[in-house]
């Protein structure tokens, strides 16, 4: 062995140096990508995230700057300021932002089964009318019938899916009636 090679086991080896540089730098992305949540959040919604009022105030400040490089800069400065107060500031806001995310997966998870079972509908003929049908025999069976034929009928040449909506509509109102 070299004695270049040999480390010393001393008190310097044990002393922490800190959050590395990529590390540094991934907590600043993050941050700036919080800091551009924040801003595009409804003006209504900021003061219920409990944050910091010097933040508030620029967000409000960020919102106004419509240039693009210029909003970018300011987005940056803003995420300067909010690493500065830390993340237990903002765990809050990141809450919120979080349950935001899982409630648009659960309301596109609705409007995809409300599609297919229109589509289902349209496809599916008799057999999928009758099984709505057994579900919910107060529906008027006459009506979407006739809403169903206009739907393909529309389909066909092109038109405005006027009664392609309002069957959607309808099966939105029975999920609805459902819970």
């Amino acid at each position: 062995m070299r004695p270049w090679d040999e480390r010393p086991q001393d008190k310097e080896d044990e002393d922490d140096f800190g959050p590395s540089r990529s590390e540094l730098r991934r907590n600043a992305l993050d941050m700036l990508k919080l800091a551009g949540q924040l801003v595009e959040l409804p003006p209504s919604r900021i003061p219920k995230l409990n944050l910091p009022e010097d933040i508030v105030d620029e967000i409000g400040r960020t919102r106004k700057v419509t240039a693009h490089i210029a909003r970018k800069r300011q987005l940056a400065y803003l995420a300067k300021m909010m690493r500065r107060h830390g993340d237990e500031a903002f765990a809050d806001a990141r809450a919120a932002l979080g349950e935001d995310r899982d409630r648009q997966r659960q309301e596109a998870a609705h409007m995809h089964r409300l599609e297919a079972a229109r589509e289902r509908l349209l496809e599916g003929g008799d057999v999928a009318m009758g099984e709505l049908f057994d579900k919910h025999p107060e529906l008027d069976r006459q009506h979407l019938r006739s809403l169903v034929r206009q739907a393909r009928a529309e389909r066909e040449a092109n038109k405005p899916l006027h009664a392609f909506r309002e069957i959607y509509r309808i099966l939105k109102e029975l999920e609805a009636s459902d819970d």
